[in-house]
């Protein structure tokens, strides 16, 4: 029988356990290995990328092909000028340097070829093989200062930046464009609850209360219809015997995926002691908002979950009360959620939403539905159906929950607030100040992103905030950037700023990719909101590959910043609270978005000018000893014995050795110190 069991009983992502995964609650487990090897979700996803190579390497590369042209030239000159010479009988066999009879004998092509290769192996110095011996070790022993800096030492997390190649340091210090992620990057990803609206009415955070809006904490209007936080859960007071609002507080405390952990000592059953008291409570959820809402509220049978999903934007849950009834539970973005909602205070719930954004908090719509038995057995039928499909099974359960999340009730909205990490406005104006343009992607709705934009110096009061948003055809949006190019032209003493959403930008790039970028070039700040993880990619290798090749750097701190942080000439990673995805493809790693002034500045200013004054010294080492060997041809009639004999000797290549290498890391050093 529990084979049977286990046979039919549906594996999906909830029953998934990734790389790293960390069990809780139990002590073993019984599982399956499914998807390994070259069909894991990593294999399958990989896109072969172009490995990344500074500015200084490639134009190394141009001057080394360069060289090497000279020095086929200068070998076929020297072959030629020595059988010139050699044109008068004494030269061609002096006394000193009598030939022999199988030398006499051999062909002339032979002989001039082996010539050839003669004066090649003499100037071979013209190549120079240890600069890249030796920009290898500056560049290794270089990217050890980045983790010795104390300056970008995180105390609280207790880490260090980290460099996870070290081929790009000079590229540090030439960025031009950098592209920043929002949750996590330049904020601190840590959620508290601050604002809500149910049933049309909202309520703000006041000294640790939820109180309806117009009402002060002291009246005893407010208290009556305060709600009362703590960081267990959410005591319902008055508002208990109200259908809508009990209704709300069921919903924030049942649509999650947030496991919890309570620290159980011996003879404690639950996390619940004789005396009444509750043990530490530890929450672990995929999703920052998700647990900032469960800490704020406190039996319900969980049925079904209707796991996220960027395409539906929501999740929802499908519980049974008490009394045997069945609920359905949804929450998401306001943009996937009101269209689905038929009843409700729909219009004021829309109103507050923006109001939240304005403000800078997260949002997020929650409505619900109620099943009768008979519509529960076919959503159950269903589902079961979709979930054990053996192909399609994606689009299959995409259909049923589609089917199932439709003619809800809205009940209202939550104001998640994520604040902003510690000197982020400094660093924005320092970049600004240095040239370099930041470009900030995020998923967040518009109103949420602009107000962080305004917050944290990436758009002024004073600048002229143009839009792009809410597009629906390539006519529309193609006037619309026409009239923005225009109007820059026309205002251009002033500085502008442009916000994006991920609806026009797909068109704009579509067909009027040009038009979009001269826009956004003329703009001292781009805003791109409800950005897709491939869009963002997408808008990197836009700047990236147009005609002036501008060095770009991309930061996040998430999974979904992987994308860009490849694409870009240089991908910084986040060590935030979304996991070490973005570290661990990042080529550089910092605790916090501050550091990158910095890493920037200082470090990516001394590597570049290292590895330049390296590169040239090398290069004028290199044609100062051709010029000397060309003087010194004629008076040696142009052979290539005394030469190759004084270069090769022990003494010459120890000196080469110490001249080449002892000297560019002395500098290294010097430079450093200074």
């Amino acid at each position: 029988m529990l084979i049977c069991l286990f046979l039919f009983r549906p594996l999906g992502p909830e029953s998934l356990l990734l790389r790293g995964a960390r069990l809780k609650n139990t002590k073993e487990i019984f599982g399956v290995a499914v998807y390994t090897g070259m069909e894991t979700k990593m294999a399958l996803n990989y896109k072969s990328k172009s490995q990344k190579r500074s500015a200084v390497e490639k134009s190394m590369n141009s001057f080394l092909i360069i060289y090497l042209i000279i020095l086929l030239f200068e070998a076929i000159l020297s072959t030629i000028l020595k059988y010139a010479w050699q044109a008068e009988e004494k030269w061609d066999e002096p006394w000193y340097n009598e030939k022999t009879e199988h030398e006499r004998n051999s062909s002339k092509i032979l002989r001039f070829i082996s010539d050839f290769l003669a004066f090649l192996v003499l100037y071979n110095f013209i190549i120079p093989i240890s600069l890249y011996v030796t920009v290898e070790m500056q560049k290794f022993l270089g990217s050890f200062f980045i983790g010795w800096d104390l300056d970008l030492y995180h105390k609280e997390t207790n880490q260090r930046a980290q460099v996870n190649t070290s081929d790009l340091n000079e590229e540090l210090g030439q960025v031009e464009y950098v592209f920043t992620d929002k949750t996590g990057t330049l904020t601190e990803n840590e959620m508290q609850f601050r604002e809500c609206s149910i049933n049309g009415v909202k309520y703000q955070e006041v000294n640790g209360k939820l109180t309806p809006e117009g009402f002060s904490e002291d009246s005893p209007d407010g208290i009556r219809h305060s709600l009362f936080l703590n960081s267990l859960k959410l005591l319902i007071f008055s508002f208990l015997q109200m259908k809508e609002e009990e209704l709300f507080l069921k919903a924030v405390c049942l649509c999650h995926t947030v496991q919890i952990n309570a620290d159980q000592t011996d003879g404690a059953d639950g996390p619940w002691h004789a005396s009444g008291v509750t043990s530490p409570l530890e929450y672990y959820a995929s999703s920052p908002d998700e647990k900032a809402l469960v800490e704020a509220a406190g039996r319900y049978k969980l049925l079904h979950v209707l796991e996220f999903d960027s395409n539906r934007r929501r999740m929802s849950v499908i519980v049974e009360s008490p009394s045997g009834e069945k609920l359905l539970f949804t929450k998401g973005a306001e943009s996937s959620v009101l269209p689905r909602s038929k009843s409700g205070e729909i219009d004021k719930t829309r109103i507050h939403v923006d109001e939240f954004a304005l403000k800078g908090l997260r949002t997020l719509c929650i409505a619900y539905r109620r099943f009768t038995p008979e519509e529960y057995q076919e959503i159950g039928k269903r589902l079961h159906e979709a979930r054990t499909a053996l192909q399609q099974r994606e689009e299959r359960l995409a259909d049923v929950f589609n089917f199932i999340e439709r003619d809800l009730e809205l009940l209202g909205a939550t104001g998640v607030e994520d604040k902003l990490q510690e000197k982020v406005q400094e660093t924005i104006e320092a970049l600004r100040l240095a040239g370099i343009k930041v470009w900030v992607l995020t998923g967040d709705k518009h109103e949420t992103a602009v107000s962080v934009s305004l917050s944290c110096g990436h758009f002024h009061r004073t600048m002229n905030i143009l839009e792009l948003v809410q597009h629906k055809s390539d006519s529309t949006c193609a006037e619309q950037l026409r009239q923005l190019a225009k109007r820059i032209k026309e205002d251009h003493v002033i500085q502008h700023g442009l916000v994006v959403d991920g609806t026009s930008l797909s068109l704009a790039l579509r067909e009027h990719e040009k038009l979009f970028m001269e826009v956004c070039k003329n703009c001292s700040a781009v805003l791109c909101c409800r950005m897709a993880p491939l869009q963002k990619a997408k808008v990197v290798r836009l700047l990236k590959t147009s005609p002036e090749k501008p060095i770009t750097l991309a930061i996040g701190d998430g999974a979904n910043d992987v994308s860009m942080i490849q694409e870009a000439h240089v991908g910084i990673g986040i060590m935030g609270k979304e996991g070490r995805q973005a570290v661990r493809n990042s080529d550089y790693a910092i605790a916090r978005f501050k550091f990158l002034s910095k890493l920037l500045f200082v470090h990516g200013h001394f590597y570049y000018i290292r590895i330049a004054t390296l590169v040239q010294y090398f290069f004028y080492k290199v044609s100062l000893q051709r010029v000397l060997v060309k003087f010194t041809e004629k008076c040696l009639t142009v052979s290539q014995q005394e030469i190759y004999f004084r270069s090769k000797t022990f003494v010459g290549n120890r000196l080469n050795i110490c001249s080449n290498m002892f000297s560019g890391l002395f500098y290294i050093f010097y430079n450093q110190m200074q």
